[in-house]
C-alpha cells in the first residue's frame, strides 16, 4: 500500500478559514464514525487488531525435531542486545556435531525494547519473534521468561510468527557488529577452534 503524500501550503493567511477547514474535517470524520461504521477502535480483548507479519512481539525459542532448542549458546543475541536483557549459560552436548546448548536462557521482557537485533544476530535462527503483544503479569518475576517457557511459546498459533529476517544481507551488518563487540570486549572469536 503506497503512502499518501500531503503537500502543506505554509503561505496561508491567518484568520478563521484554516480553523473552519479543520473543524469541517473533524466533523466529517465524526459523522463517518457514527453513521458509516468506520470506527477506529476495537473491542479488546474479544476483537484484536490485525498486525503485520513483521511485527516484533514476544520472543519464541525454536526447537529441533527431537525437541531440543536450536540455540547453540553462541551469545550473539546477548552480545548485540542494546538493553542487555538476555542471559545465557551454556553446557556441553553429548553429540559431536553440536558443541553447546543453553542450560539457562532468560529474557527480561520488561527491559526488552523489541528491536529484533537478537533475531538478526542469531546464526541458527533459534530465536524469532511472535506477533503477540499482550504483556501481562502481576510481578516482575513473571515477565522474566526462561528457556522452557520460550520453547513452549512455539506451540502458540493464535498470534502467528512475527519478525524473522529471511535475506542474509539484512542480518549481515548486525552479525558483524556483534562479532566485533565479542572480540573487542571479551576477546572471544566464535567459530571452530583452529588446529595447529
Amino acid at each position: 500500500m503506497a503512502t499518501r503524500v500531503v503537500t502543506v501550503d505554509r503561505n496561508l493567511r491567518t484568520g478563521p478559514m484554516p480553523i473552519v477547514r479543520g473543524m469541517a474535517l473533524t466533523f466529517k470524520n465524526m459523522l463517518a464514525t457514527w453513521f458509516g461504521g468506520k470506527a477506529s477502535t476495537v473491542q479488546f480483548p474479544e476483537e484484536k487488531r490485525k498486525t503485520s507479519g513483521r511485527y516484533r512481539g514476544v520472543h519464541i525459542l525454536t526447537q529441533r525435531m527431537d525437541g531440543t532448542p536450536k540455540c547453540v549458546a553462541c551469545y550473539m543475541c546477548a552480545t548485540v542486545c542494546p538493553a542487555e536483557c538476555i542471559y545465557i549459560e551454556s553446557g556441553e552436548r553429548p553429540e559431536k556435531d553440536i558443541e553447546k546448548y543453553p542450560t539457562r536462557f532468560e529474557i527480561d521482557l520488561l527491559r526488552c525494547v523489541y528491536c529484533g537485533f537478537c533475531v538478526d544476530a542469531c546464526p541458527e535462527e533459534a530465536i524469532v519473534m511472535s506477533r503477540e503483544n499482550d504483556l501481562v503479569g502481576t510481578t516482575r518475576a513473571e515477565l522474566i521468561i526462561d528457556r522452557d517457557r520460550l520453547m513452549d511459546r512455539n506451540k502458540l498459533i493464535e498470534h502467528g510468527p512475527g519478525y524473522r529476517p529471511e535475506e542474509h544481507d539484512v542480518r549481515r551488518p548486525v552479525r558483524i557488529a556483534a562479532l566485533e563487540r565479542l572480540r573487542k570486549e571479551h576477546g572471544i572469536v566464535p567459530g571452530m577452534p583452529q588446529r595447529g
